[in-house]
């Protein structure tokens, strides 16, 4: 995983939030669209990322965009490994929604299980 190119890209997403003022920009999207690139190329270091540098603001933009990243790569390891990170950001957890999104995450895992991958 790219590391620095996921924090130029929040830093973008940032901006372009900053910039619309709340309101929806199609840079948005595009921010969205690189997230996942970047966080889906290489699950084990997107783990291993998760696990060790993660920030509480970072943990939080990727649940925008984890549920296509499951949907993407079927991962329940990086489910687990983002799901564990819930004690150590709990106020992001509350704020974002987080159990919400991991649940998605989860459904998506199980009917990958039950019916086959895409």
């Amino acid at each position: 995983m790219n590391i620095e190119k996921f924090r130029e890209t929040i830093a973008r997403r940032i901006y372009v939030e900053e910039i619309s003022q709340g309101e929806w920009a199609d840079g948005i999207e595009e921010c969205w669209k690189m997230e996942i690139e970047i966080l889906s190329e290489d699950i084990p270091s997107t783990i291993e990322f998760l696990e060790t540098e993660c920030t509480a603001d970072e943990y939080s933009w990727i649940s925008e965009v984890l549920d296509d990243i499951v949907d993407k790569n079927p991962s329940s390891e990086l489910v687990e490994c983002y799901k564990s990170l819930m004690n150590k950001f709990p106020e992001e957890c509350i704020k974002y929604n987080i159990a919400g999104v991991v649940e998605i995450c989860e459904n998506i895992i199980k009917w990958e299980n039950d019916n086959g991958k895409k």
